[in-house]
């Protein structure tokens, strides 16, 4: 009998944290642990953000701009694609993040993965967790 997936939605930090080292817990969750224990969520506006952001760091990244087409590319490959017909705007107290948190709303995550966890202070009235990518790859015993 197949497990139900840990549905989640990665914050933008993450992702660019991801880039920027081989060794820690954002890279290992994005690009080395199986996705047989848990779903990416992604929605147009946060490919949007995490390209913007990453093509804006580019250089300290060390990574052109083709590199990171190629990355999100993989990611929208693999990830279940959300739109988002409601807002939930002001929610959250840095209105940008709100659409992080309508994202996880839409595709019934149970998780939001973030270094900025006081920042989704709440969403847990709509059910959903906070952690960061350390804390995440322990609870799935990926650490």
């Amino acid at each position: 009998m197949e497990m139900k997936k840990i549905e989640v939605v990665i914050d933008t930090n993450v992702f660019i944290t991801s880039l920027k080292s081989k060794n820690g817990a954002s890279f290992k969750l994005l690009f080395e642990v199986s996705k047989e224990q848990f779903e990416l969520n992604i929605s147009s506006a946060l490919i949007f953000e995490y390209e913007d952001v990453a093509k804006r760091k580019s250089t300290k990244l060390a990574l052109s701009n083709s590199q990171i087409d190629s990355i999100l590319d993989m990611i929208c490959k693999s990830s279940n694609k959300c739109q988002i017909f409601y807002l939930w705007r002001p929610f959250l107290k840095d209105p940008k993040d709100d659409f992080i948190l309508e994202l996880a709303i839409e595709s019934q995550s149970e998780f939001i993965i973030t270094y900025n966890v006081n920042d989704f202070k709440g969403v847990d009235k709509f059910g959903i967790k906070v952690a960061t990518p350390k804390e995440f790859l322990k609870m799935i015993g990926e650490i």
